[in-house]
């Protein structure tokens, strides 16, 4: 099996930052299963071509606008997965859709695609995470673990969760 968690975001626009700042603390709470590569996917986008090609998995960690109160954990499977890269939160998110779409044409997109994310409170400069998100952050990471599950894989929590 190929499973990535990607965490995607801007550190340097606060909540926008969210999903870098989950990749960062996910493997200093939980010991993740072989088979699962955590990368670092910052703003990037088609130079992430083949490091996203042919996966069982995709786990993506983003900072998502829904609508929802600030904080508010998120998760997106099926035909959520397109809509989320219709409605743009920030430039990064055009580059992985466009990544997404080019597997897709050449018949290696992932098997299996999940978004989980936490709603934003600010996408101001500030490289720290709100009150109203990095609360959350101990159930988003739980939530990775949780997807991991699903797909037949546990994580196990470190005695000292640092979450």
């Amino acid at each position: 099996m190929r499973i990535v968690v990607l965490g995607a975001g801007n550190i340097l626009l606060s909540d926008e930052g969210l999903g870098v700042r989950a990749i960062e603390r996910l493997p200093l709470a939980y010991s993740l299963p072989p088979p699962v590569e955590l990368i670092d996917g910052g703003t990037c986008g088609m130079e992430m071509l083949e490091d996203l090609e042919n996966l069982d998995a995709l786990i993506m960690v983003d900072a998502i606008l829904a609508g929802k109160a600030p904080g508010t954990p998120i998760r997106l499977t099926g035909e959520a997965v397109p809509v989320f890269f219709r409605t743009k939160l920030s430039p990064h998110q055009i580059g992985l859709c466009d990544v997404l779409a080019t597997l897709e044409l050449l018949g290696k997109g992932p098997r299996y695609t999940a978004i989980l994310g936490v709603q934003p409170l600010s996408l101001a400069l500030g490289m720290e995470l709100t009150r109203e998100v990095e609360n959350v952050m101990p159930a988003l990471l739980r939530m990775v673990v949780d997807e991991l599950a699903v797909l037949g894989l546990s994580a196990t929590p470190l005695a000292a969760e640092a979450a």
